[in-house]
């Protein structure tokens, strides 16, 4: 279990045990200790430490204002920084590089590093990028399998740029469906999304289950979560949502 906190401006007091309470709520449990990335700051300094060494990255100066209306970072301060003051740090990518990897949902995905630009290892204000940090957490944490939303494909070339450049393996990655409303907002960001209720983790999870085309029996509902989620286990197919990018959640909602 791994707690990513390092944006700690946006971290809320006591949002995180409420979170590992409501994971046990629904029988999803995890091994060893909960490991927090505000914690673990001296690793992603070495592992910055290790880029710049390489000379695989440089400061960039360029303010989120100058930067809007680009599809990707086009390397305007690969030169310098254009500006005085703080600066964010960027790893320089490959522009000839084309990433190619087999996607375990999505199938094969290409990904031109140019197109997506150079991307930010370190803010401005100092603090370790997510791309950065789950790429040193994953290969410290001996990840094989990241499974995580459709969202965070695009991601995926930036963290394999990083795995290569640090010399570390590339686990095998599988992108489920993103949930989101019938207009296509994210669920999670939705005005009508509503709060987890453990009293109601039974039918929440078999609902998710549907929505990912796993065909749970009706009278699963109503067992318990472990119950649930053994089932679960043991009938899960990842060809009935290969390919499938969005599914939409009723009218109402989905817990």
């Amino acid at each position: 279990m791994r707690v990513e906190d390092l944006d700690t401006a946006r971290v809320v007091p006591g949002c995180a045990p409420q979170m590992l309470r409501t994971l046990e709520d629904f029988a999803l449990t995890w091994d060893g200790v909960v490991e927090y990335q505000s914690a673990a700051r001296q690793r992603y300094a070495e592992a910055l430490a290790r880029l710049t060494a390489l000379g695989v990255t440089y400061e960039c100066s360029c303010s989120r204002r100058e930067r809007s209306g680009e599809a990707g970072y086009p390397g305007t301060c690969r030169r310098g920084p254009r500006h005085p003051g703080a600066t964010a740090t960027r790893l320089r990518v490959d522009d000839e590089a084309l990433m190619t990897f087999e996607d375990r949902v999505q199938g094969v995905c290409r990904f031109e590093l140019r197109e997506r630009g150079d991307v930010i290892v370190r803010r401005r204000d100092g603090v370790y990028a997510y791309q950065l940090a789950v790429v040193v957490d994953d290969a410290l944490q001996g990840v094989t399998d990241v499974v995580r939303g459709a969202d965070l494909l695009d991601n995926t070339p930036w963290q394999m740029a990083l795995q290569r450049s640090l010399a570390l393996r590339t686990p095998r990655y599988a992108h489920l469906p993103l949930i989101t409303e019938p207009g296509g907002e994210k669920l999670a960001k939705s005005r009508r999304s509503i709060p987890l209720d453990p009293a109601m983790a039974g039918p929440a999870l078999h609902e998710v289950l549907g929505l990912l085309g796993q065909n749970p029996p009706a009278a699963l509902k109503l067992e318990s979560p472990a119950t649930i989620l053994d089932w679960a286990c043991e009938h899960w197919n990842l060809d009935r949502v290969h390919g499938v990018r969005v599914v939409h959640a009723g009218a109402a909602g989905t817990p």
